[in-house]
């Protein structure tokens, strides 16, 4: 029963009463951009596709009042369109089709007919155009001296559930637009990226006798086991040198937290506790987060890893059943409503470990498995709704949300 009780604390529902974008209204201060569309090669479906991409990356940076329209001008005209007079900035590109079929990117930010920025971008295939979108919004971004959003440019590993017991593991971007099938044919959940570089990733098999942690190169594509064992055994997360894991395990009976060294292939039992130990994430070189149910229902615990103390880390909410960790804050999902006939609501929080501030960052909805990303800017999270899954973002210090949403099956888990 225990461990029956643990996989729901990981793995969390997937069920929602809304999956609205949280609407936040935007800042009349904000300086207004618009984009212009030089195009020479390709057919009207992908320009309008990739002009869609270069709009919503615009929109997430959150420092732009963004112009949806879609217009056409010469790249090489002296001014800007006439509609586009009293712009901040217009984005004016140009797509052209290069040796190899390539996919080349002409680009320049004018301001007061002026060009401020510009720079040239290609890729070999056409199938990832979204990423060149993403780094065009990262270049703007740095440019405009806004903090760095590297996350934009990084890979989204998702586990998709496509019926019972049967799953696939994706990789896209954090739109969902690129989607590419790495792993399929059986029941595998939870990935975790195993480095920073995202060139491999660690993931949960429950098709052997016993659960199997296993590691994939995705370079080679060659996969090896790295541990097995009864009752639970996952992944929650990887120190920053990617050296460390942390693994819930279930040896016993009852679920801990356990320490793998990956050069030695070392295991050192963290917790010992006679309930629920799981979801560990690394707070800082010596401690840990994980969630507990030392106080009769789920919650956030802090362990000191050298002397074994634990300590209560969150005093909000009755069932907080997911964390992620960045620094000193702590992101996780919180039930606030108790409806055994009907939907209730979860939502995420985002609390300090060295204040009392709580800051909720959803409204509505089942909202769950927040991720913070690399530098700490935005919080990714998984939102469904009436048995469509979508991926959230959550950009911290523009308060604001966008939603996007699975083409098919449901969201089990991510990393980002």
């Amino acid at each position: 029963m225990k461990i029956f009780v643990s996989i729901l604390l990981v793995m969390a529902s997937l069920f929602a009463s809304d999956a609205t974008i949280d609407v936040v209204k935007k800042a009349d201060s904000l300086p207004t951009i618009a984009v212009e569309d030089s195009s020479v090669s390709y057919d009207q479906t992908f320009k309008s596709k990739f002009f869609k991409s270069v709009i919503a990356d615009l929109n997430v940076l959150s420092i732009f009042n963004v112009d949806r329209n879609h217009r056409n001008v010469n790249f090489d005209a002296t001014s800007v369109l006439v509609e586009n007079k009293n712009m901040n900035y217009v984005l004016r590109y140009k797509l052209f089709e290069g040796d190899g079929r390539s996919l080349n990117v002409e680009l320049k930010l004018i301001s007061n007919n002026g060009v401020v920025y510009n720079k040239n971008y290609k890729v070999n295939n056409t199938n990832t155009y979204m990423f060149v979108s993403h780094t065009i919004a990262y270049d703007i971004n740095k440019f405009m001296g806004e903090p760095p959003v590297e996350w934009m440019k990084r890979k989204v590993i998702f586990a998709r559930m496509v019926s019972p017991q049967k799953s696939e593991l994706v990789i896209s971007d954090y739109t969902l637009t690129y989607q590419h099938i790495v792993v399929k044919g059986g029941f595998n959940v939870f990935p975790k990226w195993a480095n920073k570089e995202q060139s491999a990733f660690y993931y949960s098999s429950l098709d052997e006798n016993k659960p199997t942690l296993k590691h994939v190169d995705i370079k080679t594509g060659k996969s090896k086991v790295i541990k097995s064992s009864d009752g639970m055994m996952i992944c929650s997360d990887v120190n920053n040198d990617g050296s460390k894991l942390l693994l819930t395990m279930a040896p016993k009976g009852q679920p801990d937290i356990y320490l793998y060294d990956v050069n030695t292939k070392a295991t050192k039992a963290l917790t010992n506790y006679g309930g629920i130990d799981v979801s560990g994430q690394f707070l800082e070189s010596d401690k840990v987060v994980f969630v507990s149910d030392r106080l009769g229902y789920p919650n956030i615990f802090s362990l000191n890893m050298n002397t074994g103390a634990v300590e209560q880390v969150v005093y909000y909410g009755k069932s907080n059943a997911a964390c992620s960790v960045f620094g000193k804050y702590i992101v996780y999902k919180a039930r606030e409503s108790s409806d055994a006939f009907g939907s209730n609501t979860f939502n995420l929080h985002l609390v300090s470990t060295e204040t009392d501030f709580i800051r909720r960052l959803t409204a509505v909805g089942v909202n769950e498995f927040p991720r913070f990303s690399v530098d700490g800017d935005a919080i990714i999270f998984i939102k469904n709704y009436e048995g469509q899954s979508s991926i959230g973002v959550i950009r911290l210090n523009h308060n604001k949300n966008y939603l996007f949403p699975l083409q098919y099956g449901k969201v089990q888990s991510m990393d980002w």
